[in-house]
């Protein structure tokens, strides 16, 4: 299974992934759902050049062009609500692509909220049989929402070729994804933090993007 890891190179992420990991700058949630999105333009950029290309002639109007565009029917999938505005990153360059979203979120299954559970409710697909999948969600945390998503939306076919992308990861959960995603599956992470808290979350991490994106939830 092949990982990109952003942060190991030099590329304006790192700043992006700078200013979304900034206290102050978190206040202004505007500026932290647009570093997101951001990011996802760049990674879905990225991935682009995976593709398989064919060419064909253009016609403009001065004449015939050839050009090479990518025969790929790509699906772009996203774990509600966190993941919209990296979702939508990914949708503005492949903007032909298909739309899927489920909802995975979390439950801490004691009262000390060291376990963590992953409830789904919702799922919305277009078929995925033979397609390219993106899965793209902000954080790769335990692998647990990715694994519980990944399994909803296969219900709606079997992907071609999978592509896992997120802003931060941990070791823990790129070996989860190793365990349970096809081997020729790639990773795409903006950086890869060392590890977890005792409540899940990835420290040093940025908190808790969907509050961070669309403020607290009851």
């Amino acid at each position: 299974m092949k990982i990109i890891n952003f942060s190991e190179s030099n590329t304006i992420i790192n700043q992006y992934l700078a200013e979304i990991r900034d206290c102050e700058y978190q206040q202004n949630r505007l500026l932290f759902r647009n570093n997101i999105m951001r990011i996802g333009e760049l990674e879905a950029y990225e991935i682009s050049k995976c593709l398989d290309y064919q060419e064909r002639d253009v016609q403009t109007p001065l004449g015939t062009a050839r050009v090479s565009t990518p025969t790929d029917n790509v699906v772009v999938a996203t774990i509600m609500r966190a993941g919209l505005p990296f979702h939508t990153g990914f949708l503005n360059i492949f903007d032909h692509a298909g739309n899927a979203f489920v909802s995975a979120y979390r439950e801490y299954t004691d009262e000390a909220h060291t376990e963590v559970g992953i409830h789904v409710e919702y799922l919305a697909s277009p078929s995925l049989e033979g397609k390219t999948l993106l899965i793209v969600d902000p954080m790769l945390a335990t692998g647990g929402s990715f694994e519980l998503g990944y399994k909803a939306f296969l219900t709606k076919g079997t992907p071609k070729r999978i592509h896992v992308a997120c802003v931060i990861a941990t070791p823990e959960g790129i070996d989860h994804i190793k365990r349970t995603f096809p081997e020729d599956t790639t990773i795409w992470c903006g950086a890869i933090d060392p590890g977890m808290n005792e409540h899940k979350y990835i420290v040093p991490g940025f908190g808790d993007a969907g509050d961070l994106c669309f403020g607290e939830k009851i």
